[in-house]
């Protein structure tokens, strides 16, 4: 969408649709434009904006404060601390750093908000669009299928981040607006794959798109999608299963690794052979600093990427790197785990030996360990033009990698029992592209699976992947400090929903 159809289209939608996101009722799921809206998407022209509008809350990162969720995950993880100018700066950040959460102090305000808006407007277009009359068929299956997707997209991630959560399918009105309990997290799943499995058998949503569609949610995406929901539930009679969704994205052909690892995440790059999604921002979009400190709780003003503006070398003044604000430095226990991997140049910024070899400088922030984000670095030849620069970072996020899938399948196959020998043949093409020796028929069972749990930090370093691959495979108590099993593999309910609804909603376990 990013330099293709989401900046076309989105604005109208956007103006339509923001009331859902803006109000201080539990949820807002009455829009304050409920008669300007009714008068809207009645036709194929506004479906579609309906449409992009959806695609939009993907990227949103200034929802309630700063919630860019791909930074705060890092942050959770062991790959990186929260960072910043000191403690003070972001507490939101540091509070799920180190795991001194509570329903008043944590990002969960805006993630709640954002993954419900998101599920709002999903839930609106599905509707609306079974009353418009004479919608040509293929357009109409392809829509729905997509919408779906991003259902499932906005459910997986709220089901992750908060465990009980609210299942709605579709719009309430205010009357119904009291009466919603929360799910079991089972129910909530089973809903997500039905979606999926939806749209994977809608023949219209297409293989691949044409240029001017970059962006858009392909089958490639539903099955590489269903099959991380099947894993992530960590039942081993299921696992078979999920590695068969994941081959039929490894069978299609139309994925592949990109052979310069280097390359991957070059502006230049985007939409690369391995890119099964990615997550749109734009440059070309003036905004201000409204986007995270206006009065209301949703703005997100710019399409930019704030996650790279965060992640730079706070001041800096050297080659490549354009100054940021520290952000997420990296731990030294990732920097020493991937110390000689052909990886470590490309996923980390080493910032003693920065200003030894370039004379660069930059002001060291809370927790800094002289080592830096380098897959989403601020690139001073990426910055925008005009606006607040800051806030305008083009950069996509490669939200599924094909290599994640390979190191998916194979640990889907060795976890269900499936053929090893395909397990490590996925592995070691992971493992072959930066030339690392493959590994062979003797490392089996437990020692496979280690393996790839291993290659999965190594390749998928600073994605975001770390913290819920510790949650779901039982090593986040050994390996996150602070965290406590049973309770920090959510976030809390945040407490202003609660209050709200009057009793609707219920605290998770431990806050």
């Amino acid at each position: 969408m990013k330099k293709h159809f989401l900046s076309k289209y989105i604005l109208l939608p956007l103006a339509l649709l923001m009331a859902t996101s803006c109000g201080k009722d539990f949820l807002e799921l009455e829009p304050k434009g409920t008669e300007l809206e009714t008068n809207f998407y009645k036709n194929r022209e506004e479906i579609f904006q309906g449409l992009v509008a959806t695609y939009d809350v993907l990227g949103w990162e200034g929802t309630d404060g700063w919630n860019m969720l791909l930074g705060l995950l890092n942050a959770a993880s062991d790959d990186c601390h929260a960072g910043g100018s000191d403690a003070s700066d972001q507490p939101n950040w540091v509070a799920w750093d180190n795991f001194s959460l509570n329903p008043l102090l944590g990002p969960q305000m805006g993630l709640w908000r954002k993954y419900y808006t998101g599920i709002y407007r999903a839930n609106l277009i599905l509707q609306k669009i079974e009353q418009v009359p004479n919608l040509d068929p293929a357009f109409k299956a392809r829509t729905i299928a997509e919408l779906k997707t991003l259902r499932a997209w906005f459910y997986f991630d709220v089901v992750r981040l908060f465990g009980n959560v609210l299942l709605l399918k579709e719009p309430l009105s205010s009357s119904e607006f009291f009466n919603v309990k929360q799910a079991n997290p089972a129910d909530v799943y089973a809903f997500i794959e039905q979606d999926l499995t939806d749209a994977k058998n809608t023949p219209e949503l297409p293989q691949t798109v044409p240029p001017s569609e970059l962006g858009r949610i392909t089958h490639g995406v539903a099955s590489a999608l269903l099959g991380k929901v099947i894993l992530f539930q960590n039942n081993n009679g299921r696992m078979q299963e999920a590695a068969s969704h994941f081959e039929e994205v490894i069978n299609s052909g139309n994925y592949f690794l990109t052979p310069n690892y280097g390359d991957i995440f070059k502006r230049e790059n985007e939409f690369g052979p391995e890119s099964v999604f990615e997550i749109q921002f734009a440059s070309n979009r003036p905004g201000d600093y409204d986007c995270c400190f206006n009065s209301g709780p949703v703005n997100n003003s710019t399409e930019g990427n704030y996650s790279v503006q965060f992640f730079g070398m706070r001041d800096y003044a050297g080659p490549t790197f354009a100054p940021g604000w520290s952000f997420c430095p990296v731990t030294t226990d990732l920097a020493n785990f991937m110390q000689g991997d052909p990886r470590f140049q490309h996923t980390i910024i080493d910032g003693k030996m920065l200003k030894q070899q370039a004379g660069a400088s930059y002001t060291t922030g809370y927790q800094n360990t002289d080592y830096f984000i380098r897959k989403y670095a601020p690139i001073a030849a990426n910055q925008a033009t005009d606006g607040e620069v800051a806030l305008a970072w083009g950069d996509n996020i490669r939200a599924i990698r094909y290599a994640d899938v390979l190191l998916m399948a194979a640990e889907a196959l060795v976890r269900g029992g499936g053929n090893e020998g395909t397990a490590r043949q996925y592995l070691n093409q992971v493992r072959a592209r930066v030339a690392l020796s493959p590994v062979d028929a003797s490392v089996a069972g437990q020692n496979l699976l280690t393996a790839i749990y291993r290659e999965r930090r190594l390749e998928l370093a600073t994605e975001g992947h770390r913290f819920w691959d510790l949650v779901r495979t039982g090593g986040a108590s050994e390996a996150l400090p602070g965290f406590t099993t049973g309770i920090h593999e959510y976030l809390p309910i945040p407490q202003q929903e609660i209050e709200l609804s009057k009793g609707a909603l219920v605290q998770n376990l431990g806050y």
